[in-house]
């Protein structure tokens, strides 16, 4: 029987590297294979990943939560049908939401052997304050229906930050696992033990979901850090406060601007007109296009590492490009080699890599201006 590993978290927290230290320390002698779905029009974590030796099938039609009930399931079983691996990985959109990607797991568990394993939420802990503020229904979701919740980058924080950050994930989920310890600190295999660990966890019926989503949605104003998020809603505003029509469109336009500091515990607080949209309110059923926008492109053209640098670093603490959540990258230099990039609020990385069949870049956000990504990137 097949197991099911979903490794779950919002755009940044460092599922790919968890999976690749799993990979490499925890699964080396399993078959694997990994489904990911990425957010975007650009896929670009399988050419992170393809390096570790995974099989990897891709699905690039927007947010998990999106084709759920087609692409997913089929893509599930065709993947254990062809492969008969011992273990699938599912790394949902960084926006999915975890209670739809067990929900489909368990639906396609109807039709043939498998066994949901374990379902993880990693959680970036300087960022925690920060989304869960601004985009509670997607993060504080991906906490909630976790069994186990790893935290990421905890060596860069202090024992009170981290204190803070484990008692609002306590708020949203009492009884899941959690991992505080830096990874470069801990062996994949105790990490995979406590993502398989019976804990005292029960997992919400699905209707909890409607009844409970208050919880999503804990927005309290407090005042305890400098930079707050305030802006007035007129009669157009489309931000996702209020409950609003769910076509599944693929156009990204919003009405107001999204700030954010660079200590990462922005706070978001507004009024609300009477059809403001922005996503702070009870409602049920919001899905990342309308909340999330992605700009990418593939490219040959040849990049200059330096330029690319101070590029990335202008992306990466500026407002003027829209509310930066997360960019990736492969291109070709210009002194011959192939520059990857990752890059989230406040801090990116940049690395050699294999060359790819082409040059890829990828910007998530939301309300990002796309002109002038492009003319930053230098590919207008």
């Amino acid at each position: 029987m097949t197991k099911i590993d979903i490794i779950s978290g919002f755009l940044g927290a460092g599922k790919t590297t968890l999976i690749k230290k799993l990979l490499s320390e925890a699964f080396q002698n399993e078959k694997v294979v990994l489904i990911e779905n990425e957010f975007g029009e650009i896929g670009i974590d399988g050419g992170f990943l393809k390096e570790a030796g995974v099989e990897i099938t891709e699905m690039n039609s927007g947010c998990i939560c999106c084709s759920l009930v087609g692409d997913f399931g089929t893509a599930l079983e065709k993947v254990i049908n062809d492969y008969h691996p011992d273990r699938v990985i599912i790394e949902p959109s960084g926006v999915g939401k975890l209670s739809d990607v067990i929900r489909a797991v368990e639906g396609v568990g109807e039709k043939i052997e498998i066994a949901l394993n374990s379902y993880t939420a990693v959680v970036d802990g300087q960022k925690c304050k920060m989304y869960m503020k601004n985009f509670g229904e997607f993060f504080n979701n991906q906490i909630e229906y976790a069994k186990t919740i790893i935290l990421s980058r905890t060596q860069k924080m202090s024992e009170d930050k981290l204190a803070k950050c484990l008692e609002m994930i306590k708020e949203h989920n009492p009884k899941a696992t959690i991992v505080t310890t830096a990874w470069d600190d801990i062996d994949g295999m105790k990490i995979l033990n406590a993502m398989e660990k019976e804990n005292d966890f029960v997992l919400k019926l699905m209707e909890e979901e409607h009844e409970h989503h208050h919880h999503e949605h804990h927005h309290d104003h407090d005042h305890d850090h400098e930079h707050d998020h305030e802006h007035e809603h007129g009669e157009d505003c489309t931000c996702g406060c209020h409950d609003h029509d769910h076509d599944h469109h693929h156009e990204h336009h919003h009405d107001h601007d999204h700030h954010h500091d660079h200590d990462h515990d922005h706070e978001h607080e507004h009024e609300h007109g009477e059809d403001c949209t922005c996503g702070c309110h009870d409602h049920d059923h919001h899905h990342a296009d309308d909340v999330f926008t992605s700009w990418g492109l593939e490219t040959a053209k040849k990049f200059d590492r330096d330029r690319m640098q101070m590029t990335l670093d202008v992306l990466s603490h500026s407002e003027d490009y829209g509310m930066i959540l997360r960019a990736k990258g492969m291109v070709s230099d210009t002194q011959g080699g192939w520059i990857y990039f990752d890059l989230v609020p406040g801090e990116f990385e940049l690395r050699d890599g294999e060359p790819d069949v082409t040059g890829r870049l990828c910007v998530i956000g939301s309300e990002l201006k796309e002109d002038k990504l492009a003319e930053l990137f230098g590919v207008k």
